[in-house]
């Protein structure tokens, strides 16, 4: 009998690169069982730089309420949650992998029976550039997420760290590496 799956939560700052990875993973992996890639709800419209659906608040509040989530948080004023099937595909024996946040592995761990942690990261002029590229913060807010996330990535203790500053099928390769060790150690 297969042992129960796990949840790979991929964690790091905006503008890292986790949905560009998580991207190139699904893609290496698409023809491989065992592994599913979840879609988080977010209460923010679609845009260009993030892989998510969308949900307004009152959609959040009552899925919230009425337990229609695996597992919710809040986050830079947004609500963000993994859909409830996510329980199913790890009870499963899945590898499931997802964008997560830092401040809501705690919350993971307490639905999940095993989490692993993938932390995303990148020197602090590639994040800066990147983030300015999006559009969305001034110099001084870029300046003061960058603080902020030097305090945040000493806070946590990933079961991996990547640095996304190679080409994609470096840092993407040392993903799908980690996650197929994961599906095998699933089978044991």
């Amino acid at each position: 009998m297969m042992s129960m799956g796990v949840l790979v939560a991929v964690v790091g700052p905006s503008g890292v690169g986790k949905d560009t990875l998580l991207g190139y993973a699904k893609a290496a992996l698409a023809g491989e069982e065992g592994f599913v890639f979840v879609r988080r709800l977010v209460t923010r419209g679609e845009n260009a730089f993030e892989d998510h659906d969308t949900l307004d608040e009152a959609a959040f509040a009552h899925g919230v309420e009425t337990g229609q989530f695996a597992v919710c948080w809040r986050a830079h004023g947004l609500g963000y949650a993994l859909p409830i099937d996510t329980l199913d595909a790890v009870e499963g024996g899945a590898v499931v992998i997802c964008n997560f946040s830092r401040g809501a592995i705690d919350a993971a761990r307490e639905r999940f029976p095993q989490v692993r942690v993938v932390a995303i990261s990148a020197p602090d002029a590639v994040l800066a550039a990147r983030l300015a590229a999006r559009g969305r913060e001034s110099d001084d807010g870029i300046a003061a997420r960058l603080a902020r996330e030097a305090i945040c990535a000493s806070e946590i203790q990933p079961d991996l760290n990547i640095v996304n500053d190679r080409p994609i099928d470096q840092a993407g390769g040392e993903l799908v590496a980690y996650l197929r060790g994961l599906r095998v150690g699933a089978l044991a």
